[in-house]
């Protein structure tokens, strides 16, 4: 019995105290923001493989999952003889949720883990070392450009795969449900708030944030060799999502209740 109290509260205290270097972590990286200099070069790189380079990924999973949930609610609203609300669903459904959660877990797929297996390869072949020795800040020079471009890049992503998303079920709507597209269109507008879009933007800004991070602190902390740019690799990926789910949650809580 003691063995396993013992067991457990080790378990607890390894938890606890990595939930602490991971805030700190954090924290580091945000300060550095107000610190000269600045890398605008490894910004506008790491720009384009998060932003631009993701979009392809981002907007075929919107455009499959709108066109997926215009047959479910169709199929749903059916038994209760309510089909005509799959436009208003659809749209809410995309922008409120599925547009920036899918699209933060592909990016947390494609993003954490390059992150995490260039830095740990660079930790691992001691280029970071070699910055050190040049007066470089690794935090500055790796981490701040990427957890930059992630958390202002991905709520463009978000915007655009809601818009594709949309797009699916307006397509399948109109082609396979019989849907007028006129008639869509209006009651996908009607029914689409401000503060719908502000939701989905600002949860992909912190799951933008969430993804970098989780990529940059875990690459930092690899171990060496390759099994440990691995299980950095990894580790970074599930962390990243898991993440992103419970960030999600506390998001809608904020944001929808009231």
């Amino acid at each position: 019995m003691t063995g396993a109290l013992g067991a457990l509260g080790s378990a607890v205290l390894a938890m606890l105290a990595s939930i602490g270097r991971v805030v700190l972590f954090a924290a580091n990286t945000v300060k550095h923001l107000a610190l000269p200099p600045f890398y605008p070069r490894e910004f506008f790189q790491a720009l384009v493989q998060i932003g631009w380079l993701s979009l392809p990924v981002v907007g075929l999973t919107a455009f499959f999952t709108g066109g997926a949930l215009a047959l479910q609610i169709y199929a749903g609203g059916a038994r209760f003889s309510a089909e005509a609300v799959v436009p208003s669903i659809v749209a809410i459904g995309m922008v409120r949720e599925l547009g920036p959660v899918l699209g933060g877990l592909m990016v947390a797929a494609r993003v954490a883990s390059s992150i995490a297996a260039e830095i740990g390869t660079m930790k691992v072949t001691e280029q970071i070392d070699a910055l050190v020795t040049l007066s470089t800040d690794p935090m500055k020079y790796l981490t701040l450009p990427r957890v930059l471009a992630a958390t202002l890049s991905l709520p463009i992503l978000v915007a655009v795969g809601d818009a594709i998303g949309i797009f699916g079920g307006f397509l399948v709507g109109v082609n396979r449900l019989d849907f007028n597209s006129a008639a869509y269109l209006k009651n996908t507008v009607d029914f689409l708030e401000t503060a719908d879009v502000v939701s989905g933007m600002v949860k992909g800004s912190v799951f933008g944030f969430i993804v970098a991070l989780m990529g940059c602190y875990h690459g930092m902390n690899s171990c060496r060799g390759a099994q440990g740019v691995g299980r950095a690799t990894k580790s970074a990926v599930v962390a990243a999502s898991v993440l992103i789910l419970g960030a999600n949650y506390i998001l809608t809580e904020v944001f929808f209740t009231s």
